[in-house]
């Protein structure tokens, strides 16, 4: 199964992977005309800082038992069987964030604008090239590895 490692050794925190994030999910745009004030201007991944470790890219683990996915009511959240990937679906989202507080790595949340949502990494399922982040990551201090569980 393919998972997103990180290198956290080599991240700067410069954010291409989340402008990169961001302007995936924004119908029309590019890295350079993203929108980042737009209502669709969430990135499913971070970049945390901590003075003694330096910066850290947060992203989606998807889980081989996922906690998310176990504490979701809806069905919102699947674990698609054959990528391994914690898949959402929107439309079956109750908004109760059960899954944001049972994620044991902190990386789900409620988008910031209406609370009706959750923002969570989809590993750009729709490219073909793989997660745009990735790509955008100028120290590859993020790539994508195949693991086994």
């Amino acid at each position: 199964m393919k998972r997103i490692i990180i290198d956290r050794e080599k991240c700067d925190g410069c954010l291409n992977c989340n402008v990169a994030c961001i302007s995936a999910h924004q119908e029309g745009s590019n890295f350079y005309t993203v929108n980042l004030q737009g209502v669709d201007s969430e990135t499913r991944n971070f970049i945390k800082f901590d003075s003694k470790t330096g910066y850290t890219p947060i992203f989606c683990r998807h889980c081989d038992e996922p906690e998310c996915v176990l504490s979701c009511m809806s069905g919102a959240l699947e674990k698609d069987p054959e990528t391994g990937h914690v898949q959402y679906d929107e439309t079956k989202c109750a908004a109760c964030f059960m899954c944001v507080m049972n994620c044991p790595y902190g990386v789900l949340k409620p988008d910031t604008r209406t609370r009706t949502k959750l923002i969570k990494c989809d590993f750009c399922e729709d490219k073909k090239d793989g997660p745009s982040c990735v790509a955008a990551c100028p120290k590859k201090a993020i790539e994508v590895k195949e693991v086994s569980l």
